[in-house]
């Protein structure tokens, strides 16, 4: 079982175009304490490949039997799984919690339709945001890009829209109510600004978390290969650079140099995107005065209050790694409660 829970279609796609067969679990429902959410995947290839997880390795082995018999003949399957079951007792589900999954076979009769597949994939990588709604009792299915303007008449748009929002799968409200809505939104993606010593367990820390990492510095004896394995490196200027990434709603900015050459520029970019977190180190002196500096630049005091500064949750860190581990607390804090933070 592999821990890419946030590539699990694609990898579907990819074992499903190599010739294997294929089902995908998806979490519909939970109650109590269940470790993953509506909306979490697992792929399962006929040969016993595992892919993402429904459950953090609690019921997998089970539903991975139940998905190669549903691969064999065509069907879809709801499984429900409880703490009270004997086939949870069985497979080690004791967190007390209970949960519900979908599981369809890929290309193969009522099962998830191999073009849909292929639609959701290609929406993703196009970084749209993109709903695949499936109604439990039919079957039927439809893939809603919810950004498109054009296609704004289905009646479940608007459901899809408000599942986007909140980044949670589950059902429709109302007279909808038997349409899952499994969310599809782009990939987080994170921008460090500055390779100081911080940016080097941040970026390991948000891989980990999910994003995709660019670490921006025009400074080679920084930005090196060696200090950053593994992690996008640009060595552009950072407003240069910062508009090639072309930062939007899933993406978080932070800017770690200290160097009002550095940040600034990258700043400045940032006030004019939608990303959902602006951070930037420094002291409350330093804030103040990078406050000043910006506002004499003619930014307003609402593009200001945007920027987390100091950088990251008071929790009296001191090391670099405990510095990134109160500023990856505040992004996702940022991403999940945004009221609260």
């Amino acid at each position: 079982m592999t821990a890419n829970h946030d590539q699990v279609p694609e990898i579907a796609l990819e074992w499903v175009r190599s010739g294997r067969s294929v089902a995908l679990a998806t979490v519909i429902e939970t109650w109590g304490s269940a470790p993953r959410q509506p909306g979490a995947m697992l792929a399962i290839a006929a040969d016993g490949a595992l892919a993402g997880s429904v459950s953090g390795g609690c019921v997998e082995g089970a539903v991975a039997a139940e998905a190669i018999e549903a691969m064999a003949d065509g069907t879809c399957k709801v499984l429900k799984y409880g703490v009270s079951d004997d086939d949870a007792f069985a497979v080690g589900l004791a967190c007390g919690g209970t949960i519900r999954i979908l599981v369809e076979p890929v290309g193969v009769g009522e099962g998830l339709p191999l073009a849909t597949l292929e639609a959701i994939c290609a929406a993703r990588a196009r970084r749209e945001r993109t709903v695949l709604a499936i109604n439990l009792k039919t079957k039927e299915r439809h893939v809603i890009p919810v950004d498109n303007q054009v296609k704004q008449a289905h009646f479940l748009v608007k459901p899809a829209q408000n599942r986007c929002k909140t980044d949670k799968s589950g059902f429709a409200e109302g007279e909808n109510s038997e349409w899952f809505l499994s969310v599809h939104n782009p990939p987080l993606k994170m921008a460090i600004i500055g390779a100081a010593h911080i940016a080097q367990p941040l970026s390991v820390m948000a891989r980990m978390t999910g994003f995709d990492v660019t670490v921006i510095d025009p400074r080679e004896s920084f930005s090196s290969e060696a200090r950053f394995p593994d992690v996008t490196i640009s060595r552009d200027w950072p407003d240069d650079a910062l508009r090639a990434l072309a930062p939007d709603a899933r993406t978080a900015i932070v800017c770690l140099s200290h160097d009002p050459k550095i940040d600034d520029p990258a700043l400045r970019v940032a006030f004019g995107s939608p990303a959902f977190y602006i951070g930037a180190l420094g002291s409350t002196r330093t804030s103040a005065k990078r406050h000043d500096r910006l506002i004499a630049e003619g930014h307003t005091p609402e593009d200001l209050a945007r920027i987390a500064a100091p950088i990251g949750l008071d929790i009296g860190s001191k090391s670099p790694a405990e510095i990134a581990v109160s500023i990856m607390a505040q992004i996702v804090g940022r991403l999940r409660k945004p009221k609260a933070t």
